[in-house]
């Protein structure tokens, strides 16, 4: 029970740091001209900081040969990085940390049911659940609700 207390604080403060990456590569992309020399940065940044990480732990090499198998969707989250980075990037300074925050979790959510649904990317498949899509809708309606002031500008009111 205590790892899992501790398992659970760690994806909270992962999940903390994330609103700062997206307004600190904002300013970045500010700073350099262009979203994608931002985006750029700030992945060649995070190649920086894990090559220490590898030596220190003492990583072995990647056996590349085991890659020759593997379905191409493999390489999908070096895209998925790109297009988040990049989209953090346009998105905060427009939306808010919380508003694009609030915005990426319910599209994190929603994908994620449907992945568990279809047993996608080699998991297991999980059935969707009306308490799932109660969730879902939850999530969606804090999207609205974060949001609402800036909707309501929009619209007038």
């Amino acid at each position: 029970m205590q790892l899992s207390v501790v398992l659970l604080l760690s994806a909270v403060l992962a999940g903390a740091v994330v609103p700062f990456q997206g307004g600190a590569n904002a300013a970045l992309g500010r700073a350099l001209g262009h979203p994608l020399w931002a985006t750029l940065a700030s992945l060649a940044i995070s190649l920086l900081c894990v090559i220490p990480a590898l030596i220190a732990l003492r990583v072995p090499l990647p056996n590349l040969s085991a890659l020759a198998g593997q379905p191409k969707w493999i390489w999908f989250g070096g895209v998925a990085g790109v297009i988040y980075v990049t989209a953090a990037i346009l998105l905060v300074p427009r939306l808010g940390a919380a508003g694009f925050m609030m915005a990426v979790i319910a599209g994190q959510v929603i994908a994620s049911v449907a992945i568990d649904h279809f047993g996608a990317v080699g998991l297991p498949v999980r059935p969707v659940e009306p308490a799932r899509l109660v969730g879902v809708a939850l999530v969606s309606l804090g999207v609205v609700l974060v949001q609402w002031p800036a909707l309501a500008r929009l619209s007038g009111g």
